[in-house]
């Protein structure tokens, strides 16, 4: 370990961390004993890769294999690779994790990058890498969407993504700060974290049965540079917090989470919406993001920041200008109140109500572990080698849920929910 890495594991609480890597095990996964644990990460985060370690071995784990990503070996690709390596990825790795998946493995992602990394490196380069990953790793991230496998996402505070979060602190001061925040929004900050997740997960399923028992044709989302209807998919269904697998596990696939979310129809999205968040995607920030669709598909699309990416994003294949989810989420949720715009997705999204470009969850439908994709499809799911979200709720947007008679519901108002 470097000298480093152990001044910033000293400015973490070593206790509430600890609680975060058993969260990211006993809930996160729900990990199997005799099962195997394909781990990715920043390398800064070796301290927390090694507490969920040690908790996946502890509750039985057969292998636990983790593969590091290093900052400074991201940049030196864009600052001296040929052209010709920026249409390239590393194929041969995803699909060894694909059948790692397949043959029964857990994913865990740690997430912790700096999100505005690549911010002043070419965007073209940036574009042509992110689409040749996104291509590459089609066949591990199938057993991922489609809920194949029990998988889990949670954050370290990494000093450089902090300094982004806090930038008018010391860096210690903010990898601290930062800490603290991921620790509370994580649920992992009282002394009975896997209590506390257990209570959070049937709050969200009492959410997700209102929703389900309406089964709505159709939102519509008024506000502020806002009137966007999201048709929803034929037999669509609502999820949120804990979900079981096609394996049988059930998992929370995000922490945190304060979502619940659904597959939108591919072709039955109208209007425009704006957004209220920045999007931090691959190491760039796109804000201020507009689009409009028609037919389901986004026809026009600005963005004040970051607009070239956006659109090269959305030229990504035909999917990635379609929706393949839509969520809901109160204003008031405790990582809204923070305040803070930690410009990391998994958290930002947690923050607002969204919806994501591309790749629709099978697990999204009622039998959805049954339904081929050819059925999706004819469902409205969507397909696409992006999944990318973004924040269009706020305290001043409205929600109606729309029956297929036409009749509407009132599902939040202000950003809150309407019952």
């Amino acid at each position: 370990m470097t000298t480093h890495s152990r001044d910033v594991s000293a400015i973490i609480d070593p206790v509430k961390l600890d609680r975060l890597a058993e969260v990211a095990v006993k809930i996160g996964l729900q990990l199997q004993a005799g099962q195997d644990l394909v781990m990715t990460a920043p390398i800064a985060a070796l301290p927390l890769v090694r507490r969920i370690a040690e908790h996946a071995y502890k509750a039985g784990a057969g292998l636990v294999t983790p593969f590091f990503a290093d900052e400074e070996i991201t940049l030196a690709r864009y600052r001296n690779a040929p052209d010709a390596s920026f249409d390239r990825a590393s194929g041969w790795l995803y699909e060894g994790m694909a059948k790692a998946f397949a043959g029964g493995a857990a994913r865990l992602a740690i997430a912790g990058d700096n999100p505005l990394l690549l911010s002043s490196q070419d965007p073209a380069k940036v574009a042509r890498a992110n689409k040749a990953n996104s291509i590459a790793y089609q066949p591990a991230l199938e057993k991922i969407a489609n809920f194949d496998i029990n998988w889990n996402i949670v954050s370290y505070p990494n000093p450089s993504w902090a300094t982004q979060v806090f930038p008018g602190d010391p860096e210690d001061v903010a990898t601290a700060k930062l800490a603290d925040a991921i620790f509370a929004a994580s649920r992992v900050d009282g002394d009975d974290p896997v209590g506390a997740w257990k209570a959070h997960n049937a709050a969200l399923r009492r959410r997700t049965e209102w929703l389900n028992a309406y089964a709505f044709h159709a939102l519509h989302f008024t506000g502020p540079g806002t009137d966007l209807t999201v048709g929803l998919a034929d037999g669509h269904e609502w999820h949120g917090g804990a979900s079981t697998a096609k394996n049988g596990v059930t998992c929370n696939p995000n922490i945190p989470t304060e979502e619940v979310f659904t597959t939108p129809h591919a072709r039955r999205v109208e209007g425009h919406v704006t957004s209220t968040k920045p999007l931090s995607h691959q190491g760039t920030l796109i804000e201020n993001i507009s689009v409009r669709f028609e037919e389901g598909r986004i026809v026009e699309a600005k963005a004040s920041r970051g607009e070239e990416v956006l659109n090269k994003v959305l030229d990504t294949d035909e999917g990635a200008r379609r929706l393949g989810e839509v969520a809901l989420v109160p204003h008031s949720s405790p990582i809204s109140k923070s305040g803070l715009l930690f410009y990391n997705t998994l958290f930002d999204e947690n923050a607002a109500s969204h919806i994501a470009l591309g790749q629709c969850y099978s697990k999204c439908f009622l039998d959805g572990a049954t339904l081929s994709q050819e059925e999706i499809a004819i469902r409205g799911g969507n397909k696409s080698f992006i999944h990318i979200d973004w924040m269009i709720g706020s305290d001043r947007i409205d929600v109606d849920g729309i029956g297929k008679d036409g009749g509407r519901v009132p599902v939040m108002r202000g950003g809150e929910w309407a019952a």
